[in-house]
């Protein structure tokens, strides 16, 4: 494939009702193309873009269903385009970035981004993302009548911890705790049977696609930054119980 130019919209010659579009933007033309071809053999569209001014306009004017951002980029960030394109637009955004840093993260998902992934990565769990964000958009989208409202998720609350399956929106003590789709699904798992101890692996098939192969301690890098951000909101959270040999589970005080 020749190298991408700053914005190349593959879509054209398909049915924009069979088939979803990912915009992709980032600097480095190799991802763009590796990306693209990926997302495509997977039966998505893809519009590419090399730089955060280019593609901004071309985001809000003509919006894809879903985008990813390298964070790091010349001109403009990932992150201020995510801002930017936050005053505007609640399109869905997955970070893709180089560098595991918390401050970049947090900020990240306060300005509204729906997930964040470290290169390198799983081909396979970015696919896995892109899907399960795209379902959950759906849905928050979503504006069926009164009388369909009994077909939604209903929300979750236990004690100070409420979720919205529906919304992707988790609030402790009526405060909002910003967290990725992955984070969301394990703690979904968590607190749907409090007191109950879930083993790694069963929070592992919870959170990914079962053709998605993780490492275990995965999981328990997800519950270290639950646990985190929680706290941020409320000091002496603890909710969120380890049991060493055995898993976690959700305290329901």
């Amino acid at each position: 494939m020749a190298s991408a130019p700053n914005a190349n919209d593959s879509s054209s010659a398909a049915d924009p009702d069979r088939r979803r579009t990912i915009a992709l933007v980032d600097d480095d033309r190799n991802i763009l193309t590796t990306l693209s071809i990926l997302l495509q053999s997977e039966g998505f569209a893809t519009r590419l873009y090399s730089d955060g001014h280019t593609a901004l306009n071309s985001l809000i004017e003509n919006p894809p269903d879903l985008a990813i951002f390298d964070i790091k980029m010349p001109r403009m960030s990932g992150l201020e385009l995510l801002q930017k394109l936050r005053d505007r637009s609640s399109l869905p955004v997955i970070f893709l970035t180089s560098k595991d840093e918390e401050m970049d993260e947090a900020l990240g998902l306060a300005l509204g981004a729906d997930d964040y992934i470290t290169k390198p990565f799983s081909q396979r769990l970015l696919v896995a993302r892109i899907r399960a964000i795209l379902r959950r958009s759906a849905l928050a989208q979503a504006t069926p009548p009164p009388s369909d409202e009994d077909d939604l998720p209903e929300p979750i609350e236990r004690g100070k911890l409420r979720m919205d399956p529906a919304r992707h929106l988790v609030t402790w003590q009526g405060k909002p705790v910003a967290i990725t789709v992955t984070e969301f699904l394990i703690l979904e798992a968590l607190a749907t049977r409090p007191g109950l101890v879930k083993s790694r692996n069963q929070l592992m098939d919870a959170a990914y696609s079962e053709d998605v192969f993780i490492d275990d301690r995965t999981i328990d890098s997800h519950i270290k930054r639950l646990r985190r951000k929680f706290r941020a909101v409320d000091p002496q959270f603890a909710a969120i119980e380890t049991l060493y040999g055995a898993g976690y589970s959700f305290l329901d005080d």
